[in-house]
């Protein structure tokens, strides 16, 4: 037997009512209960989210000059879909001229082929890059045109005026924005500011709606870092390194200039050099050689070791000392660096004409743990302190590790090495009567300075050197 007519409509009747009542919960939950999720769910589709950068601070030299910079710029991008509506006034008559009117009116002003830029504004792709760092006045002549799609995304450009003399120093940032090397790397945390952010709604087509809802978090800018360098006398000793390294045909040259009451570095002067403006066309090292590249000191190990025996009064600048044309020590012959006859020299006189033997001859009445702690007080073997990127501390054994020749060695400046800088601030310390102070390259580094009515050793802390004048100021030559 076949159902009911009427209790198959009742059926169909009572299911169609129950159907519509889950419809008719679900619209007042949607509308009612959770209304305000629904809408906030909707204006997220519709917004855009764009990363605001933040400028780099600028790297200053001491009297102001920009080292470093930042260039607002601006990348141009395209919503291929919108361009071809793109109108304009033609003989007063408003015309659609789409895509060829839009690449016609950009080539001028982007200095591109138009059948370039017709080919990338052509296609159904909601997002290209049509140029990239553009200025702000270019953008600016782009966005009264007034074409349907175009936008802009907002970027930043390094420069850096004196370019080539102080590149090794300041250093460089990728193309990304990073920091590559130098003070921009070394610095970075203060200079690279922080990101913002800008939110707006878009239409179904991809514009942007001017009443809707818009949200702006403003970059903020990174700080900006004053150095102790003298931009005139960076430029003067970059010039004449890289004209004496040309002369010589040398790999490499360095000037380093330090203040010897304060400590500033006045010039860090590194050949060869590059254009951090063009940074993906330098060859070469990137480094700087005054912070990088450790060399044996030489001559002026023997000033320290001039400083260690007066200091420990195993002799004064008058001392004789009779210096015979060869010194068996260690098994081995030493000699200066030119022939000569027995000389009867005071100790003033030894250092004077730089030679290895007087040297040596005072220098082994200083203990050798003795003698190295007065060249590690002079900076040997250790950091300079600025933590410069790629920067070396030098090569210093300890003394119990001396083998026998280079316990002699040492004293002349050979079986050890040191960068530019702790070069530098050895002359610095007797330059300053005795007081080292560590150098440093950013201003406003609180500084040790000497006091007539104090000691300098308390003022200045632990780290410094001081070591004492005497009275004594012999001839600083041959002892008649």
């Amino acid at each position: 037997m076949g159902v009911h007519p009427e209790r198959r409509i009742r059926f169909l009747l009572l299911t169609g009512l129950f159907v519509l009542s889950l419809f008719g919960a679900q619209l007042f939950r949607l509308q009612a209960l959770d209304a305000s999720t629904m809408a906030n769910a909707a204006l997220k589709s519709r917004l855009s989210i764009v990363a605001v950068p933040a400028l780099r601070g600028d790297i200053t030299a001491s009297n102001g000059d920009v080292l470093a910079t930042s260039i607002e710029r601006r990348n141009v991008t395209a919503d291929q879909t919108a361009v071809p509506t793109y109108k304009k006034k033609v003989n007063g008559v408003s015309v659609t001229v789409g895509v060829a009117g839009a690449a016609a009116d950009l080539a001028p002003i982007l200095a591109k082929p138009e059948a370039e830029l017709a080919t990338t504004l052509t296609g159904t792709r909601r997002f290209v890059y049509v140029a990239k760092d553009i200025s702000v006045s270019g953008w600016r002549k782009i966005q009264a045109l007034g074409i349907p799609g175009i936008y802009s995304e907002t970027t930043s450009k390094r420069s850096y005026p004196i370019a080539s003399a102080a590149a090794s120093l300041v250093g460089w940032v990728h193309a990304d924005g990073s920091a590559g090397g130098g003070l921009e790397l070394l610095l970075n945390k203060q200079l690279q500011g922080r990101p913002g952010e800008s939110t707006y709604e878009l239409s179904r087509d991809g514009r942007m709606i001017t009443t809707g809802a818009q949200q702006i978090t403003p970059a903020v800018p990174g700080q900006d870092v004053r150095l102790t360098m003298d931009s005139d006398l960076q430029w003067f000793a970059q010039n004449a390194i890289a004209q004496k390294v040309n002369q010589t045909q040398a790999l490499s040259g360095t000037v380093v200039v330090m203040n010897v009451k304060t400590g500033q570095l006045a010039a860090v002067a590194s050949y060869p050099t590059f254009d951090p403006n063009n940074i993906a066309k330098a060859n070469g090292n990137l480094n700087n050689n005054a912070f990088g590249e450790a060399f044996e000191p030489g001559s002026t190990a023997k000033v320290m070791t001039a400083a260690a025996a007066i200091q420990e009064g195993v002799a004064t600048p008058a001392t004789p000392v009779v210096v015979p044309d060869r010194l068996a020590r260690a098994d081995q012959l030493f000699r200066d660096s030119h022939e000569h006859g027995v000389e009867d020299l005071t100790f003033a006189g030894v250092i004077a004409q730089s030679s290895n033997i007087g040297t040596m001859m005072v220098g082994e009445k200083v203990p050798p743990a003795t003698l190295e702690k007065y060249f590690r007080a002079f900076g040997v073997g250790q950091p300079t302190g600025i933590g410069f990127p790629g920067e070396t501390p030098g090569i210093f054994a300890k003394s119990q590790n001396w083998s026998g020749s280079q316990r002699y060695t040492v004293m002349y400046g050979q079986g050890l090495s040191v960068n530019a800088i702790q070069a530098a601030g050895v002359f610095q310390t007797i330059a300053n009567g005795g007081v080292r102070v560590p150098p440093t390259l950013v201003g406003q580094h609180h500084q040790c300075r000497r006091h007539r009515d104090t000691d300098a050793t308390s003022r200045c802390g632990e780290g410094h050197l001081r070591i004492d004048r005497h009275d004594a100021q012999p001839d600083a030559g041959v002892r008649r």
